[in-house]
């Protein structure tokens, strides 16, 4: 059972600083024991007093904070299809050290967690390993969190077992969670569905992943799955999908569907920057677009139009209050935006499509966000608040 320390700590991470009166609304504590915490806190030096809050014509709240320098780190593994992602944050969501990107195709690579293993042991030479109080990792695919392995893979796989070799390489409570879900996570807590009950988060990447926040709670469905937007069958084409069937949603409105029609476009001799190159990665085509590129504009905006279908099937089912657009492909807002919502107007009904706001998640590294959010939700905080002042971190 989580202590009151905990809860405040917890509270402190998503929104700080904040007075008393506003913990004790958000934890559902009293005032008083509210109050005592507090003092607790700020004699281990977990918290510091953050002065008072603007006058509002009464007496002024003091308004507390976390202690940076006396919290410990997050040691952060976000995976997509094609990358590894390593970062180091503190409890303000802050890299301590510089991101590292490393290209590895988790579904390509049998020796994938033995990749990971070594490009995490270089990333933490010279660092302090007591300073890291845990690991999170969030990937693709059927992630059970609680059980902490991801069912996309055999059980004899290492891919399946990886939060367990990783908590038993270094030693360290480490959690894991679907990439889609960690986003919303981060979107809910940090980004435009803020305070928002009932919100659907896209992960528009490789594939075109879903979180649902309902009710203001995280929605996963009875097995813990929900959210497979990928494999919607709303495509026209023949394309094969990468869960190996024909019709989803993803082969025509990812990244990878990006890149393909521009490829599809330059073989058949249409002009554009892009066509000097040997290779054409996501990047280049963003950057050809901002520069006014229309091959570039054009296939972006065509997985625009098919992510616009797929979101008016949202709208009919949920009939959320906001629809995010997160992800990778949040760069290409501006691009994507138009045909998105003309294909809304096309083939949603008006009357419930009209009180669904769509936007652009303006979120930097929203992924890295979630992963750290879902050690916070998960961590076992008697680590940090058992510490006092005199063994700081």
């Amino acid at each position: 059972m989580n202590s009151p320390q905990s809860y405040i700590l917890k509270e402190l991470y998503y929104e700080s600083p904040q007075s008393i009166a506003s913990l004790s609304t958000r934890i559902n504590k009293s005032v008083p024991l509210v109050t005592k915490t507090i003092q607790q806190l700020l004699e281990k030096e977990l918290i510091k007093d953050n002065g008072l809050a603007p006058s509002n014509g009464g007496r002024r709240a003091n308004l507390f904070a976390l202690n940076q320098k006396n919290l410990p780190y997050i040691l952060l593994i976000a995976i997509d299809q094609h990358n590894i992602y390593l970062s180091l944050f503190n409890f303000s969501n802050t890299d301590v050290k510089k991101n590292k990107q490393i290209s590895i195709a988790v579904n390509e690579s049998t020796s994938f967690t033995r990749s990971l293993i070594s490009e995490i042991d270089n990333f933490l030479v010279n660092m302090d390993i007591q300073s890291i109080t845990a690991i999170s990792i969030t990937m693709p695919g059927f992630v059970n969190n609680e059980l902490g392995l991801n069912t996309s893979y055999p059980s004899t796989d290492d891919r399946s077992q990886v939060r367990k070799i990783i908590e038993d390489k270094y030693n360290k409570p480490t959690f894991i969670e679907n990439d889609s879900t960690a986003i919303a996570i981060a979107e809910h807590k940090f980004g435009l569905a803020k305070d928002i009950k009932n919100v659907l988060v896209v992960n528009l990447n490789w594939g075109v992943g879903l979180g649902m926040i309902i009710n203001d709670k995280l929605f996963k469905g009875s097995s813990g799955f929900a959210g497979e937007f990928s494999h919607i069958p709303l495509s026209n084409t023949n394309k094969i999908c990468s869960c190996g069937k024909r019709g989803c949603l993803e082969v025509e409105a990812s990244l990878e569907a990006v890149i393909s029609n521009v490829m599809e476009k330059i073989k058949k001799g249409d002009t554009t920057i892009l066509s000097t190159k040997k290779e054409i990665d996501i990047n280049d085509i963003l950057s050809a677009a901002n520069n006014g590129d229309q091959l570039a504009i054009e296939s972006i905006g065509a997985i625009g139009y098919t992510l616009g279908k797929g979101i008016s099937t949202l709208i009919h089912i949920i009939n959320p209050e906001k629809i995010i657009i997160s992800g990778f492909g949040a760069k290409m807002g501006k691009f994507l935006m138009p045909q998105v919502q003309s294909a809304i107007l096309e083939y949603s009904i008006q009357r419930l499509s009209a009180n669904t706001k769509i936007e652009i998640s303006t979120l930097n590294s929203p992924q890295l966000i979630g992963t750290m959010a879902t050690a916070v939700g998960n961590l076992d905080w008697k680590s940090i608040t058992h510490k006092t002042n005199t063994n700081k971190l």
